[in-house]
């Protein structure tokens, strides 16, 4: 009787120790499961998933219909996601200038609103290889006999205030009496189709965007200036950024990206970027 009850109790001691090892392996996966070991995400629980931050103003890259985000940076950062079997759980919209804060805070793991690659920027996100190449273009009605620059001397041009069209149009001669500003684009375009303008000088991509509603209108005298647009990614997540890259590559090469050329920007195919283009190699440097 006394053996049995000592075998018994030996039993029970036996399983309760099985049960703290099985406890402390449970924790230790869920730990290396949550933590920095993640292959991904840093706003993010799940290395499969992203968060991606975007400005809804910059059509017809990023805007916002019945309140739905739309354009081809979204559909693009889906596209590349899902090559690379993650999910955009979120799309966060956000200021343009808000963007970069996000991505340091860790708000967001990627941003996508036309953001132009900078030396400056550079300094605080991580930057995809180049997307797409913009700069400045010309816009004018079909009718005015302009086809450059040089046609533009003396003539009134409109164009947002404060951006790097005013600094352009000042650099190449042009005199504060000549060029008319304004606080959004839209009222640009709205005075050159009233008469009250002569041009639009302004970013290439919004111009095309424009200029696809409207008949009356086209560009022309070809990019004026250059520069690329990238993805950009928190920091301190370089396999993100790889991932980020992969997709990006993957469909460039299926022919995902060029269709939204088609989709997006009316076939227009000036901005299309084939080859690859490392950030340090086509940083716009502003310092």
């Amino acid at each position: 009787m006394t053996k049995r009850r000592i075998l018994g109790f030996l039993v029970v001691i036996l399983c309760l120790s099985a049960f703290l090892v099985g406890c402390g392996s449970s924790k230790g996966t869920s730990d290396k499961s949550s933590g920095g070991g993640s292959s991904s995400t840093g706003g993010n629980k799940s290395s499969n998933t992203i968060l991606v931050g975007a400005d809804t103003t910059f059509p017809p890259f990023e805007s916002e219909k019945n309140g739905t985000v739309t354009g081809f940076d979204i559909e693009m950062i889906k596209a590349i996601a899902k090559k690379e079997g993650l999910k955009v759980e979120q799309i966060k919209t956000m200021p343009f200038d808000g963007i970069i804060p996000a991505l340091q805070g860790d708000q967001v793991d990627v941003a996508v609103a036309g953001i132009t690659i900078k030396t400056s920027r550079m300094e605080t996100v991580d930057f995809s290889n180049a997307y797409y190449k913009s700069g400045l273009s010309i816009l004018v009605k079909k009718d005015s006999g302009i086809n450059s620059l040089d046609d533009l001397k003396g003539k009134l041009v409109a164009t947002k205030k404060a951006t790097s069209s005013v600094d352009f149009l000042k650099s190449h001669g042009f005199k504060d009496a000549n060029i008319k500003q304004y606080d959004d684009i839209n009222t640009a375009y709205q005075t050159l189709e009233s008469g009250g303008a002569d041009a639009v000088v302004f970013d290439n991509p919004v111009n095309i965007n424009f200029m696809n509603s409207h008949d009356d209108v086209h560009i022309v005298g070809g990019l004026l200036t250059g520069e690329y647009y990238g993805i950009a990614v928190t920091k301190d997540k370089p396999e993100l950024l790889k991932k980020i890259n992969d997709g990006l590559k993957a469909i460039q090469d299926d022919g995902t990206y060029a269709k939204l050329f088609d989709k997006y920007l009316g076939g227009d195919k000036n901005g299309l970027v084939n080859d690859v283009k490392a950030p340090k190699d086509v940083a716009l440097d502003d310092e």
